[in-house]
């Protein structure tokens, strides 16, 4: 936490806050997007951006997601430095052809020689009734494309002080803001400060099991571990922040103090950053692990439009206590 004066303010305010502060900072940052001007966005990220820096800063685009991704790619090339909004990251598939071969290629192709300072900024996540093509978390896949950074934060803090880092670097940024978090409330100080992007942040030490996560199951993680100390079990829970690039060391110094991992996020088990996270422990720390790492994760199917099955489909805090206890001796479990 930096020393400047620090207030309550939620998470979208967080947000609003980092792109008002860059775009005041920096004149070639600007901001664009379906409705990201004169609606304010889709989940009111950007209140008062267009009153205070006019229609060339904060700019409304078509309902065209490839023409936003590539049109950022151009002004990020030629010298600006973009923070474009693709409203909800389902949409990434319409302009996968922009971030895979252009925005994530083009400082390689061009031998390092152009810089790409561009921020996608992306909602992520379910639990808001808005059915199975505005629900999903599809971070795995943008992780695996190399040349993108991908951030998830947790908490408003986090949320304001790696978004200034993501606009201020000078490498394409995948910013993903989980819809859940939007109203959550947390210290945030009133001046700019930044956080390093790939350094993962220990939200609650422990010494018998290390909990996993990243954005809003963090907070999950955070009540689970809540229970299990009931239980007489200290679980330390990593917030990882950055998914890619990855903070390995943070992960696998808490693994070789617990010895027993479980690994959790909302995003469809199956193929989830997850099973990344469980390869890096089993090819770097399997001989301080006492049991299987475990992955706690979404169930292989489309997010349910139906509020009790969507409920049902969300990984949730019991779930990773009842994965905590299946790594422990069955007297510790009991």
């Amino acid at each position: 936490m930096t020393t400047a004066a620090v207030r309550q303010a939620n998470y979208r305010e967080a947000i609003n806050e980092a792109l008002r502060g860059e775009i005041e900072r920096d004149p070639d940052v600007f901001l664009a997007g379906e409705d990201v001007a004169g609606h304010e966005g889709s989940f009111g990220a950007s209140a008062g951006l267009l009153a205070a820096f006019g229609p060339e800063r904060v700019v409304d685009t078509p309902i065209s997601e490839s023409g936003i991704i590539g049109m950022a790619v151009g002004a990020a090339a030629t010298g600006l430095r973009p923070v474009v909004e693709v409203m909800f990251i389902d949409f990434i598939g319409v302009c996968m052809d922009q971030v895979l071969n252009q925005l994530a290629k083009m400082k390689y192709m061009f031998g390092g020689k152009a810089r790409l300072p561009v921020v996608v900024r992306t909602t992520c996540g379910a639990g808001v009734r808005v059915a199975a093509q505005h629900s999903q978390s599809l971070e795995a896949m943008l992780c695996h494309i190399p040349g993108l950074k991908v951030v998830m934060p947790a908490t408003p803090y986090d949320a304001k002080g790696l978004l200034i880092s993501a606009i201020r670097d000078d490498n394409p940024v995948v910013f993903i803001e989980h819809k859940l978090l939007y109203r959550i409330q947390g210290e945030v100080p009133e001046e700019p400060y930044t956080l390093p992007l790939g350094v993962a942040e220990v939200r609650r030490p422990g010494t018998d099991l290390t909990i996993v996560s990243w954005s809003a199951m963090v907070h999950e993680a955070l009540a689970a571990a809540d229970e299990l100390a009931q239980r007489g079990i200290h679980a330390e829970v990593i917030d990882l922040r950055t998914l890619s690039p990855l903070d390995a060391h943070t992960v696998l110094t808490s693994v070789h103090k617990t010895h027993r991992v479980v690994v959790a996020h909302e995003a469809v088990k199956f193929g989830g950053f997850g099973g990344e996270v469980a390869a890096l422990i089993a090819e770097e720390a399997i001989d301080y692990l006492d049991a299987p790492v475990v992955r706690v994760g979404a169930p292989f199917s489309p997010v349910p439009f139906s509020p009790v099955l969507e409920d049902a489909w969300l990984p949730n805090r019991r779930q990773i206590v009842e994965a905590a206890l299946r790594t422990m001796p069955a007297r510790t479990g009991a």
